[in-house]
Parts: structure tokens; sequence; C-alpha cells
């Protein structure tokens, strides 16, 4: 439950002026206004409560205003080199007229797009009560973390995404960028969902089919692409809030233009005393709270010498500690990142635009081991105390070319080098050797130390058309090739007591190398003005990252190894739609999928309490979403969707046969969602979100189970085999108190449902 403020301070001179209205002649407060050159570069303003804007800038050569409002279709519009005064009219929206660019690496309208893609807008961002990006982006049923839990609680190696169940794990199988920079953490490809901040996010973008053939590694289980605001002249926006549970959250962002020089600013912090996230009656004294504090800060400078040109810098700086619910047991991380870009606009129209960004993250963990669960978990030990330095670069070039009105023509390449060790402390439990008193941490005596890792290095090119033989027919063609290289790879294992080498020491380990072909073809037709069909062919592929590779771990008494030996994995599949749009306030979509992945990585079983990452043979992933937005007026708004997801192993490949048929590990077959939506700038907004997620199993083997009594405390079946299924309702409301003032109120999980992770 949080509430809070948000202020926003907004002021622009002279320049470009105008009023934007709807069809009716009304008035639209509140809307983005944007001039656009052919270059990319902007200048932003949101109108006012008469509907007015201006925007300080020199028109030089073409350029095109942009607007954007909640409930109506984004409006482009020519503008004089003169600029003056202009009227602009906004048509009501549906869901297909929204503008996405992750299909495609170019701008492209929704309902032109041959791709199964989910849009959250500004409006249902602000609308949900959560406080941290995954949260939010749990309204799109196809999206899961790998452990069904929140940022707020969940160890940040396990934030893994996957789109559609497409081999979750805590390694992510989706590609997440920010502002077209790579969020994934480069050691293990998981996401810190508390270093992507919200007030200035302006639209996400979930493709959930495989990406690779523009994207390559990581884009096999699709691309979420968060966009953010530009700097405008002379803003602040500053949203501090209080939640329970200790939780105080402050969020800002200011940017300002000079002439031909943007800069902007932005920052997220937060501190919550968290909750404890083992059941009450499992309990013991080691038992505490999950809880996280992390600081988030953010500087951008732009630059648009011409309306040819513009170039940006970006640079940011996040740290984050957590206590992850059991006495002893923390972690902290420590990441700066810098990007730059630079797009131009060249003499015959093409546009070539560059992309270099580099990584520099510290990462600590320490894992305990619950010293005799049977004792009502009162004592643990620690087992490995773990830090994991890491440094990355990368970056891309790509250029686009309309060519006779019908093909927009892409190509380009990009390249990503990471370097990376976990350096460990191992643990050995000390005497006593039996428990001791309550919530006491066991002596535990450091044995060995293991250095692990390695160099990853991959280069991608990729080619791209989208060809529009008539206007009633998108055909969209595209195709990359990756090569990629794991080197220097070792494994250094060393007793403390004499410095001698352990059976697991490995000086070297074995380079290896290998590379892959993406292509993919798709197709839309509009049938009729209200009805398009389209379908797709897709490829894709996802190289082992270098926490498969090097990295060990636990939980609990569970240990899981790495394995060097691991090769890439690779998808084949496609995907059938159609869209309705039979009145225009009425959208749906329908889509059936299905995706067929070889040498997925996975978590076998080999031993008592003993797990090791495998290449398993192959993976099935099939079945259908189906989403339906309504709109009464422009004010009410419902939506809903559903994915139903079959998930099975087909192949255990030589030494895990006994997998075949099983279900993949936290897939569950149902998810949903519903929204409920009004929004009257005059009055308030209002916003109701349902959250389902149905059965899942947590192991590889589909037997483990929770205990029975726990489950019948709860209200659930105690028969239930797995994880049992379970629903949550969010609440919002917000009320603008005046146009640069707004108060709002928000509970994720009224009911307080307790579910199983």
């Amino acid at each position: 439950m949080v509430f809070g403020i948000l202020l926003a301070l907004s002021m622009a001179a002279a320049g470009v002026t105008g009023v934007v209205k709807d069809t009716a002649g009304g008035v639209v407060a509140g809307a983005t206004v944007a001039v656009r050159t052919p270059a990319g570069a902007e200048q932003r303003t949101v109108t006012g409560p008469d509907g007015r804007f201006s925007i300080d800038t020199a028109i030089d050569g073409a350029a095109t205003v942009v607007v954007k409002a909640d409930g109506f279709a984004e409006k482009q519009q020519p503008i004089g080199a003169d600029g003056g005064e202009i009227d602009v009219v906004l048509s009501p929206a549906n869901v297909f007229e929204n503008v996405v660019v992750s299909t495609s690496r170019t701008e492209q309208r929704l309902g032109n797009t041959p791709a199964s893609i989910s849009v959250l807008s500004s409006e249902q961002i602000k609308a949900s009560p959560a406080v941290l990006a995954d949260d939010v982006l749990k309204q799109v049923p196809s999206f899961s973390l790998f452990r069904r839990t929140s940022a707020l609680a969940a160890q940040p190696t396990t934030q893994g995404v996957s789109l559609r169940g497409i081999g979750p794990s805590g390694q992510s199988r989706t590609l997440v960028l920010f502002d077209g920079v790579p969020v994934n953490d480069p050691f293990g490809g998981w996401v810190y969902w508390t270093r992507v901040p919200l007030l200035s996010v302006e639209q996400v973008e979930i493709t959930e089919d495989a990406a690779s053939s523009l994207y390559g590694n990581y884009a096999m289980g699709g691309v979420i692409n968060i966009l953010t605001a530009r700097p405008n002249r002379r803003t602040l926006e500053a949203r501090p809030q209080y939640g329970n549970k200790g939780t105080p959250k402050f969020d800002f962002f200011a940017s300002d233009r000079w002439n031909k020089v943007a800069a902007a600013v932005e920052g997220s912090m937060m501190d919550t005393d968290g909750f404890p996230i083992v059941a009450e009656r499992e309990r013991g004294p080691i038992d505490n709270n999950a809880n996280v504090n992390y600081r988030n800060l953010t500087g951008k400078l732009e630059f648009d010498p011409s309306a040819r040109l513009h170039a940006s810098v970006r640079a940011s700086r996040f740290n984050e500690e957590r206590n992850n619910a059991k006495v002893g047991e923390l972690n902290d991380t420590a990441w700066t990142a810098v990007s730059g870009s630079v797009r131009a606009l060249l003499p015959d129209t093409s546009t070539l635009q560059g992309t270099l960004f580099v990584d520099d993250e510290n990462s600590h963990f320490n894992f305990f081991a619950v010293g005799n669960p049977a004792a009502q978990r009162n004592n643990v030990r620690l087992t490995v105390d773990q830090r994991v330095p890491v440094d990355g670069l990368g970056g891309s070039v790509q250029w686009s070319r309309v060519f006779g009105g019908k093909h927009v023509f892409t190509a380009g390449t990009d390249l990503r080098r990471i370097e990376g060790d976990s350096e460990e402390d191992l643990y050995n439990a000390g005497t006593p050797a039996v428990p001791g008193p309550d919530g006491v941490t066991l002596p535990s005596v450091l044995n060995a130390r293991r250095i692990s890792g390695g160099i990853q290095r991959s280069v991608g090119a990729f080619v791209s058309d989208i060809f529009t033989p008539t206007s009633k027919m998108v055909i969209t063609l595209s195709a990359r090739a990756d090569s990629w290289k794991n080197y220097n790879g070792h494994r250094r294992e060393n007793l403390v007591s004499n410095g001698a080498p352990t059976a697991n020491n490995a000086d070297t380990l074995p380079d290896k190398s290998d590379t892959a072909f993406s292509p993919r073809v798709a197709a839309l037709y509009h049938f009729t003005p209200r009805i398009t069909g389209w379908g797709a062919f897709n490829t894709g592929f996802r190289a082992p990252t270098l926490n498969e590779l090097y990295r060990q771990f636990s939980l609990g008494v569970q240990v899981t190894r790495a394995n060097d030996q691991l090769g890439p994995e690779r998808l084949r599949g496609g995907e059938v739609g159609i869209n309705f749009a039979p009145a225009q306030n009425l959208t749906a979509r329908v889509t059936w999928f299905d995706n067929r992945i070889t040498n997925p990585v996975t978590t076998v079983t080999i031993g008592t309490n003993l797990s090791q990452r495998q290449n398993v043979g192959r993976t099935r992933v099939r079945g259908v979403q189906t989403d339906v937005e309504y709109r009464l007026n422009t004010a009410f708004r419902v939506s809903a969707a559903y994915i139903y997801n079959e998930a099975r192993i087909t192949d255990g490949g030589e030494s895990n046969a006994a997998l075949v048929g099983k279900f993949l590990q936290q897939v569950p077959k149902h998810r949903g969602s519903l929204q409920v939506m009004w929004v009257e700038p005059r009055i308030a907004t209002l916003a109701l979100g349902v959250q389902m997620s149905g059965l899942q199993f947590n192991d590889d083997q589909n037997v483990q189970t929770i205990q029975a009594a726990t489950l019948s405390a709860y209200g659930y079946d105690p028969s239930v085999v797995g994880l049992p299924g379970f629903a949550t309702v969010d609440l919002s409301a917000a009320r603008n108190i005046s146009s640069n003032l707004q108060v709002f109120f928000g509970v994720q999980n009224l009911l307080d449902k307790v579910y199983f992770v």
C-alpha cells in the first residue's frame, strides 16, 4: 500500500505554438507534444488546461509535430519552416494505432506489424500501484519471472525474464532494452528491475515472439523495449511516496533545453523493511524479512547541431543492498553504466545511427544452509561467500532507407564483449556438529577458494526489409548471422590449509565457439478495415551466459553446479494471429503459437541436494493468447488478457529420458489479467487490476510438494503437487489538485492473498 504526491512543473518560451483538440472541438489537456526533425531530434512540452502548447525551437528544414494523449491515436502533422500557430485534432484510439519500434528496429504502426506485441502506455504505468517495473509488467500475462515473485523480495539472480514460458530460469530468454541499450545483467542475463525508473517511462513494448533475427542473443524469447521521455524545456517532476512495511520511495525527473543542447537528470530511491517469505507455520528464528534498499541516479545530455544530426550520452550509477530473509544472508551490487548514441539523416534521405555502451558491475552474494530444518529452522551456517566483478562493452551500427515507397530496408551490425569472474570462498561446517541454540549462526570453516570465469565475445550482422506491395499487405523479411566465442575460461580451486589445488581445479578450460543463422518471415493482410490476419515463421538462439558456464550457487542445501560444456539453445517456431476491431472503441486479438527449442539449458537433478545445468534435448512450448480492450468513452476502459501455455520436455537427451513429457518448471498452463480504468482529469483516475496464475511445478521431475498442513493453513487443497495457482487484486486512485500537483493512493494484493513461490 502506497500513497504520495506527484509534482510537475513545465514552462516554455515562444516558438511553435498551437492548440490540441478532439474531434468534437473540445480541448485536450495533458497531451505530449513533440517537434521532431528527420534525424530524430526532439523538443517536447505538455498542453495546458486550455489545450495550448508552445515550444521554443528553430525549425531547420522539414519537421513534424507529434502529439500523444491517453485515449487518442497518435497524430503526426508536418509544420512549415517558419513554425507558427497550428491546430491539431486527435481521433479516438484503438490499440492497433500505437507506434512501435522493437519488432523492426524502425517505427511501425502496431496495426501493420505481423507480430504479437503488447504495449503498456504511460497511462497504464501511472495507474498501477506497483512501485517496481516488474510488478507493472505483470499486467501482461505472457510476462513472468523465474520464481514468480517480485523484485521487492527476490534475490537478483532469480529475476530471469520469460515470455510465453520460453525456458524460464535465472537467466533470461528475453532481451530487455532501456532506450535501445541492454539492461540484462552481462554476466548472468537476469534483470535488476530496481535499475528501471518508472517516472520517465512513456511506453513499454513487449514483443512476444522470437526476435533473434534482429537482436541476436538474449532475444530468443522476445524483446521488452522500455522507452523514456526526452528532455523538455524547464521541467521538474517529483514523486515522493510512502508505503506500509516501512517503505519510503522518492522519484524525480528534471530537464531543460538551451538552444541546441538539452539535459536531464533522473533519480529513484527506495527503502523497505520488507516481509517474511517463509510460510508462518514453518518459519523459525533464523527467518527474517526480505528487504531491499537501492539508489539509482541517471544523467543524460543531448546535442542537436542541426535538424539532420542528433547525439546523446547517458551515465548512470546504481547501488542496491538486500537481505534475503535469512539471518546473515545478504547481497549487494554496484553498477556504473555509460552509453552514447548518434543518429544522422544522410543526403540520400537514409538514416545512420550508432550506439556504444559500457558496463562496470560488482556484485556480492553469500549463501547460507539451514543447519537442521527439522528443528524448526533454528540455525544456519555460511556455505559460500561470492563476489562477481564484471566488465562489459558493446555497440551497434544501423542504416535504414526507404526505397520506392514500398520497401523499408535496414541493415546493421553489433558486437559485445563480457569479462567476468565468480570469486568464491567455500566453507565447511565447523564445530559443534549439533544444532546450537535458537536463531544462531553455526560455525563455518573456510575450506577452499575458487575463481571461475572467462570472456565471451559475440558479433552479429542483420538485414531487414518491410515490404508493402499493396495498401492491404505487409511482408517482413529479416535474417541475422551471429558468431560467438568463450575463451580464457578457468576454474582455479585451492585448499586454504596448504594452497594445494582440489580435484575440481582446472587452470584452463577449453575454448568454445559457435555460429547461428536466424531468419524470420512474416506477413500481414488487412481483409477488411476491421479484420487483419497475420502469420510468422521465427527462429532464434541463445548462447549460454558466463554464469551458466562458470558460476556455482546454492539455494539452502540444494547446490547447482555450473557446466563449461554447455552449448547454445536454438528455437524454431511460428505464430498465427487475427486482429479484430468491430467498433472504434473495441479491439481484440487471438494468437496461436508453437515454439520448439533444441538443446535448452535447464537445471537437472543429478543427486541428493545436487543438480547441474545441462542441455536436455528438446522442449515444446505452444498455446493460445488472447486479449481484448473496450473503451466506453475516452474516460472508461476495460482490458483483459489470457494465455494458455503448454510447455513440456519432448526429448531428455541421452541421460534424462525420464524427463520426457514433464512440464517445464516454473511455467503455469494458465495466466490471465483484468484491468478496469476510469480517467477523468477534472475528477480522478481510478484503476482496478486482477492478476491470475495457475498451478506450476517447482522442479524438473514435477514431484516436489508443499507440506499438506501448510497448504491447508492458507486455504489450498492439501493434495496439490507443485505450486498452486492464485489471484491477486490491485487498486489505485489519483486526484489532480492543480495542473502541477497530484495526490495518489495504491494497494498491491488488496485481499492479502498468500501464494507460494
